[in-house]
């Protein structure tokens, strides 16, 4: 059974069987919950190139921002008020597109020297694309509350290889593990960055675009962006060296973007995949090889 996961507030989410989250609360006892009995592993667009990209995406979003709540509730003892989630993802949504996709193509036409050549400019905006990217992943690193997710990352990451290691879920066989997995999404952002500066580089190529077309184009091109890096991580995850120069630099930022965990970390991570795969045998787990690639 092939399985991902998120890292949340104090703990876990876990995609398997099933959807669900272990955290530990204020007191510092682990809280498993199943957030839905079955994950949408059967539906016929997972197995449709590019739209399973959306797809999984846009589950992967949904399970992540009700288990992010969920996780808030359960480590502060407090009940988050159904505004704060809107506006929360609101100011996230507005951030995201401002400064990853306005932004860098203000910056970008302010270089006078590229005017009248869309290729060269579509490329420079996406380097600075991926320089606010890096930048913003590095300052929020240096937050003590985001390390602790970032140590849940890791610990996240241990226990599936484990679990796909076909080993028992013990401290110390998971220790053995790197924090580093290839189905992360933080590759799979990487991966998108680099895809986009090929796609809009293409298409700069083509057609001459003023300044407000240039952004309104790169929102109305996400969705394919999203289809062809889907589909390079699915191919990356399977160990293609073809895929290993596109796929390295999401590799190499997972260095920052996960922490070794400590023991009380991994036991949590251990229970979320245990709930999310309904506690079978995960010594000698069947690998049918079919289903979604979740990210992990």
């Amino acid at each position: 059974m092939k399985v991902g996961g998120q890292a949340i507030i104090e703990g876990v989410l876990m995609m398997g069987k099933n959807v669900a989250i272990a955290v530990r609360d204020n007191k510092g006892a682990i809280v498993i919950e199943e957030i839905s009995r079955k994950t949408p592993s059967g539906s016929k667009l997972f197995k449709v190139p590019f739209v399973r990209g959306l797809v999984s995406l846009y589950y992967s979003l949904y399970y992540g921002i009700f288990a992010l709540d969920r996780s808030a509730e359960i480590s502060s003892g407090q009940k988050m008020k159904k505004s704060e989630t809107v506006a929360s993802l609101l100011f996230a949504v507005v951030l995201a597109v401002g400064l990853f996709l306005v932004l860098p193509v203000f910056l970008t036409n302010m270089l006078k020297f590229l005017k009248g050549n869309e290729f060269v400019f579509s490329i420079v905006e996406g380097l600075i694309r991926l320089g606010l990217f890096l930048l913003y992943v590095y300052i929020i690193s240096l937050f003590k509350d985001v390390r602790r997710i970032f140590q849940y990352h890791g610990a996240e990451h241990m226990v599936i290889h484990a679990y796909e290691a076909n080993e028992e879920l013990t401290i110390e066989n998971i220790r053995k593990f790197s924090t580093i997995h290839p189905r992360c999404g933080t590759s799979f952002a990487m991966i998108f960055l680099i895809v986009s500066i090929i796609v809009f580089s293409l298409l700069g190529s083509v057609v001459s675009l003023g300044i407000l077309w240039k952004v309104i184009s790169r929102i109305i091109l996400i969705p394919i962006v999203i289809g062809l890096s889907y589909e390079f991580l699915r191919i990356s995850a399977k160990g293609s060296r073809l895929m290993s120069i596109l796929t390295a630099p999401g590799l190499i930022l997972q260095k920052l973007t996960t922490a070794l965990p400590d023991d009380s970390q991994i036991e949590v991570a251990v229970s979320a995949l245990k709930k999310a795969v309904s506690e079978e045998n995960t010594t000698d787990q069947k690998k049918d090889g079919e289903g979604p690639e979740f990210f992990g």
